[in-house]
């Protein structure tokens, strides 16, 4: 039997970070993976933002995490050389009664520890954005855009530079707590039977399945999983935005916006559309809706211009028309269960958060040791 110090099941953005962060401590990493890459599901199908920290509700995980998170994403980034803009970010109020929803932004994000958060008027949101309709917007300056690959390939690199290894095409079969560790089974590429002291369930879309592979473990503590799709419409043509432009936030999504990648090419969404597994078909029948919600803040927009792009599906333990669920991270003060660590709910701003949930996970396996 393979001996292990720790295995982290996903190789996501958070479930590398939670390798790099316990691999620089000299620990002994395994990462299991199910695809034959790393992050293949919502860290690369995303709209690859570096949020500021704004909508998250106060004192909840989402906050501290992103808030936290994008202060160590953007030293990383320096400290590594990873493609990023601090491009700023504009939520704009297109109708007269969405201007109090506008200012609470900023109250808001004061709260959550974001000062930077500036109210431009009409005038002022076209002097940046000339294109854009609006009566009003709040600017967030912190607010920016990454290359998420090279940032993944980044801390792959600096896992494997210490000592850590991952291997691909394996899934887990089952997890079996014992007196001094776990018993991992897995199958696939790569079937073992393994021997960790730690266990970290980062596997995202699929960490509500492989939880319910734990011997042992309270059914009821396993959320129920929801899955949201996201399309993604790319603009052909000229790119009119310099700054990434958002509407008011609606129902349980941030709602139809503009972000600009890193080539300066501009894209449109997300969209929500709730399904009952993993599927990534782009439905263009979605055209309409995105013509006129983008026709809400540029009415200039040529149906012509929206090309499909992409999709990608975010890990929500919260359904259709329930409150957005905070990020749920499980230790043993919760089941009980020494040495075993479950992430659920990981989605945006999972990416923003990354670092900022390594730092936490490495500080609950210590607080256990």
């Amino acid at each position: 039997m393979d001996q292990i110090e720790c295995v982290i099941i996903g190789a996501g953005v958070v479930g590398l970070s939670i390798a790099r962060a316990l691999a620089l401590e000299g620990r002994d990493i395994l990462i299991i993976e199910k695809e034959d890459a790393f992050g293949l599901h919502t860290s690369s199908r995303n709209s690859e933002v570096i949020h500021a920290g704004i909508y998250y509700p106060k004192d909840s995980l989402k906050a501290h995490l992103c808030v936290r998170g994008k202060e160590m994403l953007y030293e990383y980034c320096d400290l590594r050389g990873i493609p990023y803009k601090r491009i700023g970010k504009l939520i704009v109020a297109t109708e007269d009664f969405e201007i109090e929803t506008v200012k609470q932004y900023i109250t808001k994000a004061s709260d959550n520890g974001v000062e930077d958060l500036i109210y431009l008027s009409h005038n002022e949101v076209a002097e940046l954005e000339p294109e854009v309709i609006s009566v009003g917007a709040v600017f967030s300056p912190s607010t920016g855009i990454i290359d998420s690959h090279a940032y993944m390939l980044s801390l792959l690199g600096d896992t494997e530079n210490a000592g850590g290894v991952v291997v691909y095409q394996t899934s887990i079969a089952s997890i079996k707590p014992e007196e001094d560790g776990f018993n991992v089974k897995t199958e696939g590429l790569n079937a073992h039977e393994i021997k960790a002291k730690i266990v970290i369930n980062a596997a995202g879309l699929y960490a509500c399945d492989v939880a319910r592979t734990t011997a042992d473990l309270d059914e009821n503590l396993i959320p129920q999983p929801y899955y949201a799709k996201a399309h993604y419409y790319s603009l052909s043509g000229h790119n009119p935005f310099k700054h990434l432009v958002y509407p008011v936030a609606r129902q349980a999504s941030l709602g139809v916006h503009v972000t600009v990648d890193m080539a300066g090419a501009a894209r449109f969404g997300p969209d929500i559309a709730w399904i009952e597994g993993i599927d990534y078909s782009f439905d263009n029948s979605r055209e309409e809706l995105f013509y006129d919600a983008i026709r809400r803040y540029w009415p200039a927009v040529n149906r012509d211009q929206l090309q499909p792009g992409y999709t990608g599906i975010r890990p929500k333990i919260s359904g259709p028309n329930e409150p957005a669920a905070d990020f749920l991270i499980q230790s043993s003060k919760d089941h009980q269960i020494k040495g075993l660590i479950n992430l659920f709910g990981i989605e945006s701003p999972g990416l923003t958060s990354s670092l900022a949930l390594a730092e936490m996970v490495r500080q609950l396996i210590e607080s256990e040791a």
